[in-house]
């Protein structure tokens, strides 16, 4: 008879409760747990995968120490004591020559021990943080809490009658603070449903409203809308007077994006972007879930803040069923753990990119700068790396110069499950652990309310949770004072604002906050002025725009009508995928069987003007080069393309003579996107989803299938 064990699935960004049942130490089975609040038994195809995921063949089971040039030579078996120490001399070394500075901290997309990574960092000197935060869910976050004090996530269970879906796609991937089968169970309701997208998903045959917008101008489509709803007078005028600040600046801003111009720039029909607006405004309560491809490009802020104008404008901030202001758990705050405190003021102004100033504040810098500082040592060199968790090879604009960057690198250390392109050129890897294997405080860093209890289920070898990797390095590094004997210990200091210990906590498997609406007819908002800061005094007092706006990005049919006839489409990246997370489970037979190949949405009419059918590979280029995907037809826009992100191929061979990396560089489309400025002011974001393209058929031997 198989015990089991609760836990909360971690295969994409998390927070599905999970049942995991274990027979004589090895997980046989799992499946969703239906008395989990947020899932009630929901799990993916991912979750599905976790057991194949622990037990793949291929995984990392031991440390590894590279013997000859880093990106060929040969891998050897070392012990944790021996790599550690190893490690460690290194790092302090650098530190010496170079200043602490030199040595950047690097951790992937939603891993759930980032601030144990930044706590490092800090606690060793270095203020170099890199992250996709600059790009993902942190300027939500960040802009939410200079204008509203906190992030407004969707109140599914407070039964909208009227919900936006924007910039997302939450059937597939189980954005941020939620699970799919939340909207899901919102959405058998029957409320009012307008997806914004330019792609068509499961959502768009579902809604009543589907904008279909030109990639890049969400900010734009936003602003129009708040004229309507201003023009029209559909605002909550009691909440706007007694809760907003700044309303008067805001309507002499929006009443240049009348809908007439605003289907100019966005593509998206006037009449529809009226008809949106009035339902929106006039349907209550509304609720908007917004997603991570409003920020990925210079309108990042711009796009945030009217989103956030246009919840708080209709009343639809901290009400049941609109975009709640949830309260934090009894945990320790996120900012007190990150030890930025113990930076000096000379090192805190060392920070890469550190003009883009919400970004600095968040201790996440846009890697572009890190790329700049290894290859020109501009403002100062970067000569070590430490990477949690993340693939740059795949992950970071403009893959082939993080390659010569990383190659450039005195020394790298690449923690992850597999060996990836990245791990491929580091000079040691180690084994992480999955999140069957670890004892953790999940989601302590969403902003949802509650956290979870992740229980340890199984062990692997010799692999190690990454706060473990950690706590241990840290030992060695002499900051043994700034953390815990072990991961227990480390759960205790978390939990301890609730009086709970980590054995109690996981008997009891959630934490939540008080629940209340309208918190801010007691306390106001969390912002300088105690209202909606509509105009940004905080924005205002870095030299940003204090209202929001929208600027053309630098690589369109308008901003660049010269490159229109060599490259006619517009290019967004990033679609997600049902089966993979980012760059992850490519190895999983169960889930590449379900997709063996990179896909790119092309519309049928664009495609058979060009003579292109559908399973046809097809080459995606940019003025900075080509990768090549296969076409999936979509009613998407017939001028824009949407191609899949982070794709490698583990079944393929390391060839150094090649460059050959498991064929990191065939189909990512990371290879075609741009490094260069400009960025979003406050964050740095770069241009993911607005790029000029062309696309046209491979021929013969560039052809490729699936080995797996």
């Amino acid at each position: 008879m198989a015990d089991y064990v609760k836990s909360v699935c971690r295969m994409c960004h998390g927070g599905c409760g999970a049942i995991v049942y274990v027979e004589n130490g090895k997980a046989v089975k799992i499946e969703g747990d239906s008395s989990h609040p947020l899932s009630k038994g929901y799990l993916c195809p991912k979750g599905l995968a976790s057991i194949e995921l622990a037990y793949h063949p291929d995984r990392l089971r031991y440390p590894l120490k590279r013997v000859g040039k880093r990106g060929e030579g040969k891998w050897i078996r070392v012990s944790w004591d021996e790599v550690l120490e190893d490690i460690s001399k290194r790092l302090l070394e650098i530190k010496e020559r170079y200043g602490a500075e030199s040595v950047v901290f690097a951790h992937g997309t939603n891993r759930e021990y980032l601030h144990m990574v930044i706590r490092l960092a800090h606690a060793f000197g270095s203020p170099n943080v890199t992250s996709p935060g600059y790009v993902c869910y942190y300027p939500r976050v960040a802009t939410s809490v200079i204008t509203c004090g906190n992030l407004p996530i969707a109140d599914y269970d407070g039964n909208p009658e009227c919900i936006m879906v924007w910039g997302c796609n939450p059937l597939d991937t189980s954005p941020d603070e939620y699970c799919a089968s939340q909207l899901s169970r919102a959405l058998k309701r029957n409320p009012k449903l307008m997806v914004v997208d330019p792609r068509e998903t499961r959502l768009t045959s579902k809604a009543n409203f589907w904008l279909k917008l030109r990639p890049g101008t969400d900010a734009a489509l936003a602003l129009g809308m708040l004229n309507v709803i201003i023009e029209k007078e559909l605002y909550d005028r009691e909440f706007v007077e007694k809760w907003t600040v700044g309303f008067d600046k805001l309507c002499e801003r929006v009443a240049s994006f009348e809908p007439e111009k605003v289907e100019r720039i966005t593509w998206v029909p006037a009449e529809t972007i009226e008809k949106a607006a009035e339902t929106y405004a006039t349907t209550k309560p509304a609720a908007i879930h917004w997603g991570v491809k409003i920020e990925q490009n210079v309108n990042c802020t711009n796009a945030i803040r009217a989103l956030l104008a246009l919840m708080a404008i209709t009343g639809n901030l901290d009400v049941k069923g609109g975009n709640m202001l949830f309260s934090p758990p009894p945990v320790v705050r996120m900012t007190d753990f990150m030890l930025k405190k113990n930076l000096s003021e000379e090192q805190k102004r060392k920070v890469l990119g550190g003009e883009h100033k919400l970004s600095a504040l968040g201790s996440t810098i846009p890697p572009m700068y890190v790329v700049k500082a290894i290859l020109e040592g501009k403002p100062y060199p970067v000569k070590a790396m430490l990477a949690f968790g993340t693939n740059p090879l795949l992950t970071w604009p403009n893959s082939k110069l993080v390659k010569e960057a990383l190659l450039k690198l005195d020394f790298l250390v690449v923690v992850d499950l597999f060996m990836t392109p990245t791990a491929e050129l580091a000079d040691y890897v180690l084994p992480a652990a999955t999140w069957l294997e670890i004892d953790d405080v999940a989601f302590y860093f969403f902003r949802a309310g509650y956290v979870m209890a992740r229980r340890k289920a199984i062990e692997v070898e010799e692999c190690r949770s990454d706060h473990k990797i950690v706590i241990e390095l840290a030992k060695y590094l002499g900051l043994r004072e700034l953390f815990w004997d072990n991961v227990e210990q480390y759960l205790d200091y978390v939990l301890y604002p609730s009086g709970m210990t980590w054995k109690e906590f996981a008997e009891k498997s959630i934490l939540n906050a008080p629940f209340n609406y309208k918190k801010y007819e007691k306390e106001g908002f969390k912002t300088p002025s105690g209202k909606v800061e509509l105009y940004s005094s905080v924005l205002e007092s870095m030299g940003f725009d204090p209202l929001p706006n929208y600027v053309e990005p630098p690589e369109t049919p308008y901003s660049r009508p010269d490159l229109v006839s060599e490259y006619p489409l517009v290019l967004t990246t990033g679609a997600r995928s049902p089966y993979f997370f980012h760059s992850e489970y490519r190895q999983l037979k169960s889930l590449r069987k379900s997709q063996p190949d990179p896909l790119v949405d092309i519309n049928p009419e664009t495609a058979k003007s060009l003579g292109i059918k559908e399973g046809d590979w097809v080459w995606i280029e940019t003025p900075r080069g080509r990768v090549k995907q296969k076409v999936r037809f979509n009613d998407i826009h017939p001028k824009v393309i949407s191609a899949q992100h982070a794709w490698w191929f583990p079944e393929e061979p390391v060839d150094p003579e090649k460059s050959g990396l498991h064929g990191c560089f065939e189909s990512n489309i990371n290879v075609v996107t741009s490094s260069d400025q400009p960025y979003d002011p406050c964050f740095g974001a770069a241009i993911f989803n607005a790029m000029l393209c062309r696309i046209y058929k491979v021929e013969g031997g560039d052809q490729r299938s699936s080995k797996i």
